[in-house]
């Protein structure tokens, strides 16, 4: 046995007995997998174990995450930051090696996957990155941006729709740096595939514009090499190569469901062994397979070295360029904050419009700003009107036409993100964040400040009914950690949405209006506290406090007016995001909405769930609780209680409580 094969059988080995120490894990695909993992990281894989953040490096995902002890392995095999006490700790409390791999917590795992096909979309958009900065700053000689990104499926990974949207966005944008290998077991926890996937895989990906390849033994290493080699070599399509594999090689459960997601046991592992002829004491590997694999890894450091050289050359030759591209890859951003032609908003508008001027005077600002809508951009606004559209003949754009498929779209988003080089965002409408929730949720656990534009917030959208009237959407982004939702009142309050999502360190959701609001004098970046005194009483104590987020901010000043002529006076809060809010010092959220003054009116046309801690035990909500209707807004504001005549209504109900 050569030591090529050692090395495979190392990863199998290895594999498995972390997965039987931690008594939990999925062994199958580490088992069935092993040679494709290995021929990728020994043959192809541009890396330098001891600089995860090279920008140039080769990436690779495990999009069939649950695999993910393939991974640990792989890293802790080929030098990166991953001891064998790491593998020994696997799934354990505070471990580099988690259930599932994680971004930002094991060195060398490009993107938190598990939730299947998610990854195959964030290898579509780190693809797409990769497409454009090479498009922007690639010279003849100079191959600055020049990497290949390889990702690895499941059967489970292709069977959802996520993984239909992406593949054929990639197809039609002929990213042809993107490998996605295919581990065809036949197998999922249920039994065999068959059972619910019938189809044809290959002429399903030809269909989509990919060039498909198949491998029928992955245990033929040569054959394997040769394979990714002519997928490499088609740089005008992505490539699905089909790896036949055999679930559990190795072990007596080897084609079987029932060593997907349990530990082999004891002495089905000894029997593994005994099949692979591995002798060696519980998580050693023989130390030829340690000093091939370290090797490889080490010669990633020269090829790093190769690249700095060349860059020194590219910034003699193209100091303008060179300078831009240190700039794209630093993150940096001019003074946001600082800068008052932003602020400039004379007129009641939609804040879908104001977002739209203001993402084009950014645009201007922010030469790495790149996204764009699931086919919604006249709508929601979400064009850079002086950009080129990106596409498989310019790849220099940045206006980007996701299609019909919001769940792919914000996966790629977050793609694009990870990558690095660029700002990221994406555009539907609210009520669509359903079917983005799920990449949403990753943004957040993987702290990426991912711009979400969500455009037509509640039954504001009106005559398109229900079906299209956000209610719950609201509470539901709010639940998730990590996660900023502004629903900004006016202009200003969209500036200030745009710069905490620019500036921050994760994503954030703007929620905007179709239909028009007022500009407020008193409005403007103090809403990056998330919360602040729009018009205060002329009382030290106000009599009532009025507090409201995005368009009801409008019956709230108004009723302000009216309570002041009947003797009331009231202090209108606007809380365009609780989670900036609730970051504050407590003194001065109490300074916002003063603990002494019981009385409050809380207004938001959404669920009411987020303002019950600040309505208090004597304070009323104007919120929905039931679906919307199909009529004109002003009609559906009317029949919903969202009028100046309620408020001031349920003003007096709540001091008449105290």
């Amino acid at each position: 046995m050569n030591v090529r094969e050692q090395s495979v059988n190392a990863i199998r080995v290895l594999s498995a007995e972390a997965i039987q120490k931690a008594n939990s894990g999925h062994p199958g695909l580490p088992l069935g997998s092993a040679p494709i993992g290995y021929t990728i990281f020994a043959d192809f894989l541009k890396f330098n174990p001891k600089d995860t953040k090279w920008d140039d490096r080769d990436r690779f995902i495990l999009s069939a995450g649950h695999g993910s002890m393939l991974n640990y392995s792989l890293l802790y095999l080929f030098g990166y930051d991953i001891s064998k006490e790491d593998l020994m700790n696997f799934r354990q409390l505070g471990s580099k090696t988690p259930g599932h791999p994680e971004y930002g917590h094991t060195p060398g795992v490009e993107t938190t996957t598990g939730p299947l096909g998610q990854g195959i979309a964030n290898a579509v958009g780190m693809a797409l990155a990769e497409a454009h900065l090479a498009a922007i700053f690639n010279r003849e000689g100079f191959p600055i941006v020049d990497h290949y990104t390889y990702a690895l499926c499941g059967d489970g990974c292709l069977e959802e729709g996520i993984s239909y949207e992406a593949c054929s966005f990639a197809g039609a944008n002929k990213l042809g740096k993107l490998i996605l290998l295919y581990d065809d077991n036949d197998i999922t926890i249920e039994g065999d595939t068959d059972i619910t996937f019938k189809e044809d895989v290959a002429m399903r990906f030809k269909a989509q514009g990919w060039q498909v390849l198949k491998v029928d033994d992955v245990n033929d290493l040569d054959l394997l090499k040769r394979t990714i080699k002519k997928a490499k070599a088609d740089t005008e399509r992505p490539s699905l190569i089909i790896c036949k594999t055999v679930i559990g090689y190795g072990s007596p459960l080897a084609g079987s469901h029932a060593c997907h997601g349990a530990p082999l046991g004891a002495d089905n592992l000894q029997k593994l062994k005994e099949n692979l002829s591995w002798t060696c004491e519980p998580f050693e590997v023989p130390q030829e397979v340690l000093d091939s694999c370290r090797a490889i890894g080490k010669r990633g450091a020269a090829k790093q070295g190769k690249w700095k050289r060349l860059f020194k050359e590219y910034e003699a030759q193209y100091p303008d360029l060179a300078a831009l591209y240190k700039q794209y890859m630093s993150g940096e951003l001019p003074d946001l904050k600082n800068d008052a032609s932003l602020l400039d908003f004379p007129k009641a508008d939609a804040t879908r419009n104001t977002s739209f001027a203001i993402l084009n005077k950014l645009a201007d600002k922010i030469p790495n700003l790149i996204g764009g809508s699931a086919d919604l951009a006249p709508s929601n606004k979400s064009n850079m009107k002086k950009r080129s559209d990106f596409s498989a003949e310019n790849k220099a754009g940045s206006n980007l036409h996701f299609g019909i498929r919001e769940h792919a779209m914000a996966a790629i988003t977050n793609g694009m993100q990870l990558h690095g080089g660029l700002k990221a965002y994406c555009a539907t409408f609210f009520i669509f964040s359903d079917y983005m929730k799920h990449a949403m949720r990753l943004s957040a656990l993987m702290n990426l400040p991912v711009t979400y534009i969500l455009t037509h917030d509640s039954i504001g959208v009106g005559e398109d009914g229900p079906t299209h009237e956000p209610v719950e959407q609201l509470i539901a982004l709010r639940s998730i950690p990590n996660m900023k939702v502004f629903r900004p009142a006016d202009g200003k309050e969209t500036v200030a949405a745009w710069i905490s999502a620019l500036t921050g360190t994760s994503p954030t959701c703007l929620v905007l209006t179709r239909q028009n609001l007022p500009q407020y004098e008193n409005s403007g970046l103090q809403a990056l506290k998330g919360g602040y005194i729009l018009a205060d009483s002329e009382k030290t104590v106000p009599d009532v406090l009025l507090i409201a987020s995005g368009s009801e901010v409008e019956q709230c000043m108004k009723a302000k007016d009216v309570l002041k002529s009947k003797g009331v006076d009231a202090r209108v809060v606007s809380i365009p995001c609780v989670e900036e809010f609730e970051k504050q010092p407590q003194d001065y959220k109490d300074s916002v909405i003063s603990p002494d003054v019981k009385a409050r009116v809380c207004v938001e046309a959404g669920s009411p769930y987020s303002w019950y801690k600040y309505a208090g035990d004597y304070g009323e909500i104007i919120g929905m609780t039931t679906f919307g209707a199909s009529a004109p807004a002003e009609k559906l504001f009317e029949l919903f209680g969202f009028t100046v005549d309620n408020v001031v209504e349920k003003a007096f109900r709540s001091i008449n409580k105290l």
